[in-house]
């Protein structure tokens, strides 16, 4: 608003110094004035916003238990990292098949949190993500998700992404090319009819697959086959990595589960999992924007 008031004072001035001026100049800075005023309203109420959502992020971190505020992620890259299958999983041809990788390409100090299956339906896991603004993408089998269509329609909703784990979480590379087929291309009817959308990311159970495994999957639709580099737990991370350390770009593994298979539930492992994270300096970013 000062800055506003500036230039308004400064438009004035010059008004009074060219007698000769005629109404319809005066109008046109008059408007300009308004317009100046205009702009720099529109940037407090930015800034206003901004600092709400940061108040807000606050607050729901300390809802939750979290020591740490989460760290948040930097804006999209306008430019997408290349995708390329990670050195020693590639299959047979594989450059005419999807790319398997368990990292992004990218400097930006963000990892990114993938769920799987869909066993556990914790609605508090749904309002702890929804309000803390973590961003995360589901590969859900259908065999554990279909008795509660809803609960992923929910999360849906709140903007996260659906993608195909398969039918009935089978052991890829001992099925025959045609029986998974039907378990990936299978799972894609389901997940479009079900929540109106057809994935492009598959994730084999596991993470086991073979050359039939990437054919199938690419003739069902899939372009890409993101495994992950660390994998999380309510007590504990496990890394793929030597140095068991996270990376830029890595991606992290987690599942729907509670206590009948942890010592926790969703939320004690997200709590866990934003510990670590935001302690090592990284954000958690949205898996398909750097896709």
């Amino acid at each position: 608003m000062a800055v506003a008031a500036l230039l308004v004072a400064a438009l004035g001035t010059a008004c009074g110094s060219d007698e000769s001026s005629g109404a319809p100049d005066k109008a046109e800075k008059a408007k300009a004035a308004k317009g100046a005023e205009a702009g720099a309203a529109g940037a407090l109420s930015a800034a206003e916003k901004a600092k709400a959502a940061q108040q807000a992020r606050i607050a729901a971190a300390k809802k939750w238990g979290l020591r740490k505020t989460p760290l948040a992620a930097p804006p999209a890259p306008k430019e997408k990292p290349e995708l390329t299958t990670r050195d020693g999983f590639e299959v047979e041809d594989q450059e005419e098949y999807p790319p398997v990788f368990t990292t992004i390409d990218t400097e930006d100090k963000v990892v990114f949190l993938t769920v799987d299956d869909g066993a556990e339906k914790d609605p508090e896991f749904l309002k702890m993500m929804q309000e803390l603004k973590i961003p995360y993408t589901a590969f859900l089998s259908d065999y554990i998700v279909k008795d509660n269509y809803p609960y992923f329609k929910a999360m849906q909703a709140a903007g996260v992404t659906l993608n195909n784990h398969t039918l009935n979480h089978r052991y890829m590379p001992g099925l025959s090319y045609e029986k998974q087929r039907e378990e990936i291309c299978g799972q894609q009817d389901t997940i479009q009819r079900q929540f109106g959308k057809r994935p492009t990311l598959f994730r084999p159970p596991y993470g086991n697959y073979n050359q039939d495994t990437l054919r199938a999957a690419k003739s069902c639709g899939i372009k890409a086959v993101p495994l992950w580099n660390a994998e999380a737990f309510p007590n504990r991370m496990e890394y793929r990595e030597w140095d068991r350390d996270l990376h830029p770009g890595d991606i992290i593994l987690t599942h729907f589960r509670g206590r009948d298979d942890w010592k926790g539930t969703m939320p004690d492992m997200i709590r866990h999992v934003m510990k670590t994270v935001t302690d090592k300096g990284y954000a958690v970013a949205r898996l398909e924007d750097y896709l």
